[in-house]
């Protein structure tokens, strides 16, 4: 068979090109879908260990505009961090590049397509429900799953028919993209275990600091250091300059899309640089029912995303109430980045609900208001629990006969 395979040049999909033209005879097209995280050089490195692995022909498609406009701006509107922590870096990826999988696939008439998820982790359910749902006509492979192979014994095959090793050996299994880079593996199959230093990337040897200014309109960031910068570009430079100086790294253990625990490890620096300042920045213009009611649709967006329903119309109501929250949320915050944390310092907007009002909190009430008003408000909120002091006064609980 003519066989498209979604490609990023690590370890199970440099096996998956030796086993599936060696041992299975098929001819083997790599497609390789950029959502980030690749420089210039690695991309070219990319298709020159696809070709030497054996793959017939490679193809390289740039979808980091695409994956901002239908994906990331929606994490950023909902301030998406799945356990509070995580900013959703690879979830975010894997319904797009599935699409797109699909579209080259049936676009240049392949007989199946291929991917190489395991069987223990969430990107076979996110692959897999994409490709059922946009083309089910679709013969999809998936050796890695179905063999159940180790790393182990991946590495070991490649060496026995001769094919090099991917950077590092395949140690760990690392995703970069637009939104963030994961690791997993070796430590990180326990609870307990931490990464050396020389395992994290964008984040490594970081010891300055720094501060950014980040302009947002309607809520999605279009300058850095009052410099107006198309959305992908600034994303790319906050993670370089946020990276350098720390910021984003953390572990993230949660529960995957079959119902275990799993656990890795994030370097996410544009996204905690862009998520800490815009969630600061709709406090100053959006009411509180505005902003608890849209968090509460962004996790239910960022949950759905995880496990694989980026192609479920549901997801498109959430979008439009989303837009719609973020009409105003316009204006800037500066962010200081010391240490590896994060801290909004200041935001400022046009829309300001703090300028407009001339009530000075823990000082002065707004003119006009009448101080009476507050404390018929307070004993209002109060009358139930006083309510229910009075009718258990000078009483005991029954106790059990």
């Amino acid at each position: 068979m003519n066989v498209l395979l979604a490609y990023s040049g690590g370890l199970d999909t440099s096996f998956l090109v030796a086993w599936l033209t060696q041992e299975q005879g098929h001819t083997v097209t790599t497609l390789a879908i950029d959502c980030g995280g690749w420089s210039a050089e690695e991309k070219a490195e990319i298709e020159r260990r696809a070709l030497a692995t054996g793959a017939r022909a490679h193809l390289l498609v740039d979808a980091r505009a695409e994956l901002y406009r239908r994906v990331i701006r929606w994490l950023v509107a909902g301030n998406v961090r799945r356990g509070e922590v995580y900013p959703l870096s690879v979830g975010a990826e894997r319904g797009l590049q599935a699409e797109i999988l699909a579209r080259e696939g049936l676009t240049r008439r392949f007989d199946a397509v291929a991917h190489g998820c395991t069987a223990a982790g969430n990107d076979q359910v996110r692959f897999e429900a994409a490709l059922s749902t946009l083309a089910p006509e679709l013969v999809v492979l998936a050796p890695v799953r179905e063999l159940g192979l180790s790393r182990d014994e991946q590495r070991a095959y490649l060496a026995k028919v001769g094919c090099a090793l991917p950077p590092s050996g395949g140690r760990y299994s690392v995703n970069a993209g637009l939104w963030g880079l994961t690791i997993g593996g070796q430590e990180l199959l326990t609870s307990w275990g931490s990464l050396p230093d020389d395992a994290w990337h964008w984040t490594k040897g970081a010891s300055r600091e720094g501060t950014f200014v980040v302009s947002f309109e309607r809520g999605e960031p279009v300058a850095l250091d009052g410099v107006a910068l198309d959305p992908v570009t600034l994303i790319e430079r906050l993670n370089e300059r946020a990276g350098a100086l720390g910021a984003g790294r953390g572990y993230h253990l949660g529960d995957t899309v079959l119902g275990i625990k799993g656990r890795i490890a994030f370097e996410a620096p544009a996204a905690e640089v862009l998520l800490a300042a815009h969630r600061e920045l709709e406090k100053l213009v959006l009411t509180e029912e505005q902003r608890t009611t849209k968090d509460q649709l962004g996790d239910q967006y960022g949950r759905r995303l995880h496990v694989g329903l980026f192609h479920d119309p549901f997801q498109r109501d959430i979008e439009a109430l989303l837009a719609s929250s973020q009409e105003r949320v316009t204006g800037r915050a500066r962010v200081r980045v010391r240490g590896g944390a994060t801290l909004v310092e200041g935001v400022e907007s046009p829309f300001s609900m703090m300028n407009v009002s001339d009530a000075k909190y823990g000082e002065r009430a707004a003119h006009g208001s009448d101080p009476r008003a507050a404390l018929g408000y307070a004993r209002i909120l109060a009358e139930p629990a006083r309510l229910f002091r009075k009718a258990g006064a000078g009483t005991s609980t029954p106790s059990a006969s």
